[in-house]
């Protein structure tokens, strides 16, 4: 995804070596027009996949899995980090680390909506370390249901997030890949695309 991959260059800030700051577009404030090519990006590639319910987390997946559902015509359901009143039993629990934040949450869905049979696309913003996405496929497995694929906006490659998703078995597809923030610069891995 290429505008994807400009908008990082042009308006991502460098934290540090592991943190790519995102929210000018993406994870705060969101582009429209980009968001819904990502939805569009994501839907065709995972097409095939029978697809019956959109999974992620709050906030931040929230606007990638909405443009993608809409493109796949799917509901999305989004995990609750905090207890919420009216979540309140019927639960899926999983226990999620941030390494960016230095916590670990407890994320939740209703047992009403992923049930058993259901196909489950995971969406999330980032993946560097994998927890938030292992924790959701957890809620997944719980129900009994079944993990398609995981679609993510943006991986740090160099981070292992994506060797402990495909070593669990899972199909990972990033739109975009970097391969280092060292020395404050954006390097992404450059990959070949099949034809279609």
């Amino acid at each position: 995804m290429n505008r994807l991959k400009q908008a990082i260059l042009e308006k991502g800030v460098v934290i540090s070596d592991g943190v790519l700051k995102v929210d000018s577009f993406l994870n705060h404030q969101i582009d429209p027009t980009l968001t819904l090519e990502i939805g569009k990006e994501f839907a065709e590639r995972f097409k095939n996949q029978e697809i019956t319910k959109i999974l992620t987390i709050e906030s931040s997946g929230i606007a990638p899995s909405l443009t993608t559902a809409l493109e796949l015509g799917v509901p999305v359901i989004f995990s609750r980090k905090k207890k919420s009143l009216t979540l309140s039993s019927n639960l899926l629990t999983a226990k999620v680390y941030s390494y960016t934040k230095d916590e670990t949450n407890e994320i939740t869905i209703s047992k009403d909506f992923i049930v058993e049979g259901d196909k489950v696309l995971i969406i999330d913003d980032f993946l560097a370390n994998g927890e938030a996405a292992l924790g959701l496929t957890s809620l997944v497995k719980q129900a009994n249901a079944t993990v398609v694929g995981i679609g993510i906006v943006i991986e740090k490659s160099f981070q292992p997030g994506r060797d402990k998703l495909e070593q669990a078995g899972f199909h990972v597809e990033s739109l975009a890949r970097i391969s280092s923030l060292e020395n404050k610069k954006v390097s992404f891995i450059e990959e070949m695309v099949a034809n279609k």
